[in-house]
């Protein structure tokens, strides 16, 4: 496959992705829940994990079971650095698995890990065959051309988006409160009377919670 069918493959499974989140959490909260961190229908961690399982693990077709729990590791790996790294730009913790049981910082725990086991095994087994034998019959410049269309809007969602969780971190550090929790109500306060897009953040993430600021952030 070249760069643009890798691409729409990754835009499938982000897609695929979204649709997963937005029905887990819309029957766990009894409403529907526009999920994940972009305007768009997809959410790019389940891309990057159907990417890296059709790059990494496909020596691992003929034995199920290395392939679940290598699908285990991928997909743990990539959830637990995406809670990091948001954390860490956001001060903001947008998950928190803290009341599961065998649960690591909080951030991956065992109830989520098997589920991705098995999206895991179900993909390179019955998902990427289909997938990529329909990608592979559209033409190469019919591929290059919605490729980068695709591109296109996805970097404007990813623009706009970024700018919406940037307005969120300065709205938080300009609440002086010296509890998270009351930091978390005051920023969800505050931004539920702002845009649309900035009340769909918020409500995606209703386990939200502001980390508290150290004095030299």
């Amino acid at each position: 496959m070249n760069i643009y069918l890798y691409f729409l493959l990754f835009l499938i499974y982000s897609f695929i992705g979204w649709t997963i989140e937005v029905i887990n959490v819309s029957i766990i909260e009894k409403r529907f829940v526009n999920r994940g961190f972009l305007m768009g229908p997809y959410c790019p961690i389940y891309g990057f994990g159907g990417i890296s399982c059709y790059l990494l693990l496909r020596k691992y077709l003929s034995d199920p079971i290395a392939l679940f729990m290598m699908s285990i590791l991928i997909f743990s790996i990539l959830e637990y650095m995406t809670s990091y790294i948001m954390e860490k730009l956001f001060k903001a913790r947008w998950w928190d698995y803290s009341d599961k049981k065998f649960n690591i910082n909080g951030r991956i725990c065992l109830e989520t890990m098997v589920p991705f086991g098995l999206l895991g095994c179900f993909a390179m087994y019955v998902l990427n065959p289909g997938l990529i034998g329909i990608l592979e019959k559209i033409p190469a410049n019919i591929a290059m051309i919605i490729s980068i269309i695709l591109f296109i809007l996805f970097m404007i969602d990813c623009f706009i988006s970024f700018k919406i969780i940037i307005n969120f971190k300065n709205v938080a550090f300009s609440i002086k409160k010296d509890s998270t929790e009351e930091i978390t109500r005051r920023v969800r306060e505050k931004l539920s009377k702002e845009s649309v897009l900035t009340r769909r953040l918020v409500n995606a993430f209703s386990k939200l919670q502001v980390i508290k600021r150290k004095k030299n952030d």
